[in-house]
């Protein structure tokens, strides 16, 4: 029996903050151990005069003081970074209220307390593997590539019928899945768009799980396939009208996302457009709370992090595309469309 993607009763804001809250404690505790409430302690820091002064990771400290601003104990003002009252009031070692011997003995109760300040002293994690690692060497196993589908459509779903009922894709024909992973974004607008026909473009086991997991059930089978292309060491196909990245950038660098903006480009004919579909940080960088978080748990299994919407501006406008616009389409999740001149 075929499945139709119904929009869910409530969203889902509650269960991503839950989700993501795993990362609150465990940022304030590293930031206290890495020494930069007290490097603050004198005045405010731009990031790179703190990453100086600390000896520390630049990409992760930026991410990691995203987090801990949006929790309210630093600040960032004209780009510098300074104390809160909290802070200053109950996280300094030497503060007459100082909460910091308990910090000291709760911080180790969270494995993520270590992860964090080895990312924030190295720039890199203790784990053993990232889940960007399979893209990077255009391979995903085929057990794992299945459970990779299951995930990402879990927490995907509701974003993915927000994305179709929001009217972005109007006029769209004939759309290409870049790493489309279950295929949920576009089995959604097809199910969504009775003239539109998609792609699922991905590793070949990512193909294969999205095929039987999901396609198969979705009374648009006729309209959705696969394509198995490495995106980084293969060619895109042509003739498609639009291409839709979702949750694509956020795993890679700003050299990779420019190189991935730069194909998409040269594949899609004049007036093709290209979907960003991404959780955006705000322009100060400081916030919001659970975009943060999900940028921390971006920079612990990725090489990317969430992007604020002049960066992703700055990619798509550097590969040629122009009309650069913006539609919040789910409680964190909005759509980023430019189009070919």
């Amino acid at each position: 029996m075929s499945v139709y993607y119904e929009a869910p009763p409530v969203d889902d804001r509650a269960i991503w903050d839950l989700w993501l809250s795993i990362h609150y404690f465990p940022a304030a505790t590293a930031v206290q151990e890495a020494g930069i409430f007290e490097a603050l302690e004198d005045g405010p820091l731009s990031l790179d005069a703190l990453s100086e002064k600390l000896s520390l990771n630049p990409k992760a400290l930026g991410v990691v003081m995203s987090l801990v601003s949006a929790l309210g104990l630093v600040t960032r003002r004209d780009g510098e970074w300074r104390l809160t009252p909290h802070s200053r009031t109950y996280l300094l070692y030497d503060a007459t209220y100082s909460w910091s011997p308990l910090f000291d003995v709760y911080k180790n109760s969270s494995p993520l307390h270590g992860e964090l300040l080895s990312l924030l002293k190295t720039g890199e994690t203790p784990r053993p593997d990232k889940p960007s690692d399979g893209w990077e060497a255009g391979k995903v196993p085929p057990d794992a590539a299945r459970s990779i589908a299951k995930f990402m459509h879990s927490h995907s779903l509701p974003a993915a019928v927000a994305a179709a009922r929001s009217g972005v894709f109007a006029g769209v024909k004939k759309f290409l899945d870049v790493g489309g992973g279950s295929g949920v974004f576009a089995i959604a607008a097809a199910q969504r768009n009775p003239d539109l026909k998609a792609t699922i473009m991905d590793l070949d086991t990512m193909c294969d799980a999205a095929q039987v997991l999901f396609i198969a059930n979705s009374g648009v089978e006729d309209r959705v396939d696969t394509m198995a292309v490495d995106m980084f060491r293969e060619d895109w196909p042509t003739g498609y009208d639009a291409l839709f990245f979702s949750n694509i950038f956020h795993d890679w660098d700003e050299e990779i996302n420019a190189r991935l903006s730069k194909k998409a480009f040269d594949v899609l004919p004049t007036g093709g457009r290209i979907f960003l579909h991404e959780i955006l940080m705000n322009d100060n960088e400081d916030g919001p709370l659970t975009p943060a978080s999900f940028s921390v748990l971006m920079l612990r299994g990725t090489k990317g992090k969430q992007y604020t919407l002049r960066e992703l501006t700055r990619f798509l406008e550097g590969a040629g595309f122009r009309n650069v616009s913006v539609v919040q389409t789910s409680p964190y999740y909005s759509v980023v469309s430019a189009e070919k001149p």
